[in-house]
């Protein structure tokens, strides 16, 4: 019998997707506020914003307009949650990418008033659930923070998300990807039953992932697409709240977060990262316990990650030094001990991980005689 009780955020309270979700969805929006911050960031994503502003303007709504300056930091964090606050502003409205949905959320948290998600691509699943991550000023991750509940309300509108960079997608396919290669090894042999359920949905995301990506990067008016899309933006989140932390994250996330630590010449997009610890966390497999069946399933993931353009090997990430003590940083972080590199099922260590990092990418089995 179990004897620990488990609390669960799972979903939004509400979601609204489709291809004109937000007109629908909008229409929500004053039963729950009537002077909302809307929060964004990017350059890119500025006239979207601009327009979302002026429909709900249009509505009778108040909109305090703001943007972050770095990812989701605490200096935004504190200087935005200021003005909200001293603004009377009664909910945050976070249009964007996984940063500024993260920031949303937790800046809504602290202050107690509801979250309205609006995102502007399929890069993550932070739209969704109730984690958020907080990064250092230059980009480099500290810690997550698990939030009191979920958004209020999330709206996946095909037609906003469609407008994002083809490299979004690619990366939020990794991304979710992670799901069932960190779920099915963190918590395989779990016998919670909702966490069970979780690891077969994380299965079947991936197998629809596999089948799906490259049609869909190739055409974004093709079922394939939504498909995706949702995937990568809902249906990732959904298999979080369900099956909670072990669910999550386990090595992939870790080499992401001991990677944000180092200088990149080019910011790589979070999952761009992940997926590369995808890899990683398959050689960590193939180091320790000889796995063959690591080995045939790191063939296939990279397969589809050159199709996608996404980094397979160290030198694809974009850093700006390859030296030893660079790359050492990010192995001290992703193996300190709160990392979610030790919900793998083995001990991992620095030098286990530096070799993962540099090999990550070989296609070899690692010989039974061969010093680990």
């Amino acid at each position: 019998m179990q004897a620990i009780n488990h609390l669960h955020k799972i979903s939004p309270e509400k979601v609204v997707r489709g291809e004109k979700a937000w007109e629908e969805a909008k229409e929500l929006i004053p039963s729950l506020c009537k002077k909302p911050l809307l929060l964004g960031r990017s350059n890119c994503t500025y006239e979207i914003r601009r327009l979302l502003s002026i429909e709900l303007s249009s509505m009778g709504l108040n909109i305090i307009n703001e943007e972050l300056n770095h990812d989701c930091c605490e200096v935004d964090l504190q200087r935005i949650s200021s003005i909200a606050k001293h603004s009377f502003c009664d909910a945050i409205i976070a249009s964007g990418g996984g940063k500024v949905l993260d920031a949303g959320k937790l800046i809504a948290n602290r202050l107690k008033i509801p979250c309205i998600t609006v995102p502007l691509s399929a890069s993550t699943c932070a739209g969704w659930t109730a984690l958020a991550n907080i990064y250092s000023p230059k980009g480099s991750f500290i810690k997550d923070e698990i939030l009191d509940k979920c958004p209020k309300l999330l709206i996946f509108d095909y037609n906003l998300v469609r407008k994002a960079p083809k490299r979004t997608l690619a990366s939020g396919i990794a991304d979710a990807l992670a799901k069932w290669y960190e779920a099915s090894i963190s918590s395989g042999n779990s016998n919670d039953s909702l966490v069970q359920q979780s690891v077969q949905m994380a299965r079947v995301l991936r197998d629809q992932l596999l089948i799906d990506s490259k049609t869909a990067l190739q055409d974004p008016n093709s079922s394939a697409w939504i498909k995706v899309a949702e995937g990568c933006a809902l249906t990732a989140g959904l298999i979080g709240g369900i099956g909670g932390a072990k669910c999550r994250t386990a090595a992939a996330h870790a080499v992401h977060n001991g990677l944000t630590q180092l200088d990149f010449k080019q910011k790589s997009l979070h999952g761009e990262l992940v997926g590369y610890g995808i890899l990683v966390q398959l050689r960590i497999e193939e180091i320790l316990s000889k796995n063959q069946l690591a080995l045939q399933t790191k063939k296939q993931l990279i397969e589809l990650l050159i199709d996608l353009d996404l980094p397979i090997d160290i030198q694809s990430l974009g850093l700006k030094s390859y030296e030893k003590k660079e790359l050492e940083k990010a192995c001290i972080f992703a193996c300190n001990r709160n990392s979610e590199i030790h919900n793998l099922p083995f001990k991992v260590n620095e030098n286990t991980l530096m070799e993962a990092l540099l090999d990550a990418h070989k296609l070899d089995l690692i010989s039974s005689n061969e010093k680990i």
